[in-house]
């Protein structure tokens, strides 16, 4: 059973978490994706889930960063505990820190997975969620995601599906390489060219020019669990909740 979910990074501009919730709630999600700089520590941990459990909502998965898996590895398992994570992704690293050769994503990669061990130990999912750079050729038609993959074969993906489009990628292609590797997906719209261009060239799920069926198909035969809703800089959050669980509700019931 594929889980709908809501990337909370998509409203990190629009007020308290509290509010967040409530709209999330009021639309039909029932559970969310939570970033880093809403859980820093287990205080903040248990105050989210206490808003989530207000609001009959779960966070089964989270993006946490690299620096915190590495710095605080006990701290992250005790916040994973508290949320009920089932899964964690690690979402970025900076421009300036990124390898530039296949040996160096493998490196990365390995990196990655040993940052996560302690949350794979604890019983979790782990993984790289990819943006547009991983999709960078590195020779012999190799990416630097099929590197950080093979560099850390304990590591799941969460695959964003739009970013895999910047990339000048397939989006099918990876979740047929990957199929038995995919944990979840971001279901993210690109908007067309010259439009949404205060929203950073982003759309709603559905009313930009990706065509989802054939993607949901694909998304269908892999080892995926989780569905999640993502736009990286809506001007209006609740316009993007609202039509984006419209359409994937559609989908998912097609």
């Amino acid at each position: 059973m594929t889980a709908i979910s809501y990337q909370l990074y998509s409203s990190r501009n629009f007020g308290p978490i509290s509010k967040t919730l409530e709209l999330l709630a009021s639309n039909g999600y029932k559970h969310v994706e939570g970033y880093g700089a809403l859980f820093t520590d287990s205080q903040a941990a248990a105050a989210l889930k206490a808003d989530l459990e207000k609001n009959g909502l779960t966070m089964p998965t989270a993006h946490m960063g690299l620096a915190n898996l590495e710095d605080s590895p006990s701290e992250c398992v005790a916040m994973a505990k508290l949320l009920d994570l089932k899964a964690a992704f690690v979402p970025h690293i900076e421009a300036d820190l990124r390898p530039t050769d296949l040996a160096g994503w493998q490196a990365f990669g390995k990196r990655v997975q040993a940052a996560l061990a302690p949350l794979k130990d604890a019983g979790l999912i782990v993984g790289w969620h990819n943006h547009d750079f991983e999709m960078q050729d590195l020779g012999g038609g190799t990416t630097a995601l099929d590197a950080i993959l093979e560099g850390g074969p304990d590591l799941q993906a969460e695959l964003d599906l739009a970013w895999v489009i910047k990339g000048g990628k397939d989006p099918i292609a990876f979740l047929e390489k990957y199929s038995s590797r995919i944990a979840a997906v971001h279901i993210k719209d690109i908007a067309p060219q010259g439009e949404c261009a205060d929203e950073d060239g982003w759309a709603d799920v559905g009313q930009g020019t990706v065509e989802w069926a054939p993607i949901r198909d694909a998304i269908n035969k892999t080892s995926n669990q989780y569905v999640v809703a993502e736009h990286d800089n809506p001007n209006d959050d609740k316009r993007f909740a609202s039509r984006s669980i419209a359409t994937i509700n559609t989908l998912w019931k097609a």
